[in-house]
C-alpha cells in the first residue's frame, strides 16, 4: 500500500512537473516602432518589452500580426487572447482585462507642408476632413466629437490621400508618422501641425484570461521599470521613455 501511495504521488508530482506553462495569444497591428516585421521577425520596443515580461512570468505566446480590426476583434472574441498596444478607453474598459502600459504615444493632425491651416486648437479643425483608418481610437474620439473624419482601411494610404487633397489632415502619432511617411517618399511634404493629446498604452485581453497569469506579466512589467530594462529597450528604438504611473 505505501508503495502504490508513494507512486501515485510520483505521478502526481512528475504530471505537475511536467504541465505546460500558461499559453496567450498576442495579437498586433504593423505600426513601427512599437510592432514591426523585420528579417521575417515580429519586432519593435512594445513587442520586446513583452517578449521579456513573458520570460520573466514564466509564461508563453505566441504574436500574430493582423490588421487592426482583426487584432482587436480576436482578443475581443477569444479567450487566452490579448492585443497590444492598445488604448484604454471607458468604452473599452469592460471588455478587456488590462496590462500594463506598456507603451505611450501622442496624438497629432498632420498637414501638406505648404498650406497654411490656421489651426492652432482642435476647434479649428472641426470643418475640415481628417483622415484616420477604420477601427483606430483617435478616429474615433474624433468623429464622436463631430468631427468630419474618413477612415481608410488602412493608415498606410492616408500620406498619400494627404498630398492628393482627398483629405485635409490626417491623425496619427509621430513615430507611425515617421515610419509611413518615409516608406513612401515624403518626409518632405507632410508636416505635423498639432498635438492635441497624450495617451499611454496597453496590453488587452479577452476577459475570461486566467487573472493570475496576467498579474505575473503586469508584475514583470512592473519589474522591468524598475531595474532599468524597459528604458533600455526604448532607448534601444529611439524612444524617450515615460514612467509607468504610480498605483
Amino acid at each position: 500500500m505505501e508503495t502504490f501511495r508513494l507512486a501515485v504521488c510520483c505521478a502526481a508530482l512528475l504530471t505537475s512537473l511536467a504541465a505546460p506553462a500558461q499559453s496567450l495569444h498576442f495579437t498586433t497591428e504593423s505600426s513601427a516602432p512599437s510592432a514591426f516585421m523585420q528579417d521575417g521577425k515580429l519586432t519593435g520596443y512594445a513587442t520586446d518589452k513583452l517578449r521579456e515580461a513573458l520570460r520573466r512570468a514564466g509564461l508563453q505566446a505566441d504574436f500574430e500580426l493582423l490588421p487592426w480590426v482583426d487584432a482587436i476583434g480576436r482578443a475581443r472574441a477569444q479567450t487566452d487572447t490579448c492585443v497590444y498596444p492598445t488604448t484604454r478607453t471607458p468604452e473599452r474598459e469592460r471588455q478587456f482585462r488590462w496590462v500594463g502600459p506598456i507603451a505611450h504615444t501622442d496624438w497629432w493632425l498632420y498637414g501638406v507642408a505648404n498650406r497654411d491651416y490656421r489651426v492652432a486648437t482642435l476647434r479649428d479643425a472641426r470643418a475640415l476632413r481628417i483622415g484616420a483608418y477604420t477601427g483606430d481610437v483617435r478616429g474615433e474620439f474624433l468623429k464622436s466629437r463631430g468631427f468630419l473624419v474618413d477612415f481608410a482601411a488602412d493608415d498606410a494610404v492616408n500620406p498619400k490621400r494627404l498630398v492628393t487633397n482627398r483629405i485635409d489632415l490626417w491623425v496619427t502619432s509621430p513615430m507611425a508618422a515617421q515610419a509611413y511617411l518615409e516608406q513612401v517618399g515624403l518626409t518632405d511634404e507632410v508636416q505635423p501641425i498639432l498635438k492635441f493629446n497624450s495617451a499611454l498604452l496597453y496590453l488587452a485581453c479577452h476577459p475570461k484570461t486566467p487573472a493570475r497569469a496576467l498579474e505575473k506579466l503586469d508584475a514583470a512589467l512592473d519589474a522591468m521599470e524598475r531595474d532599468g530594462f524597459s528604458h533600455r529597450i526604448e532607448d534601444a528604438y529611439g524612444i524617450e521613455p515615460r514612467r509607468r504611473p504610480a498605483r
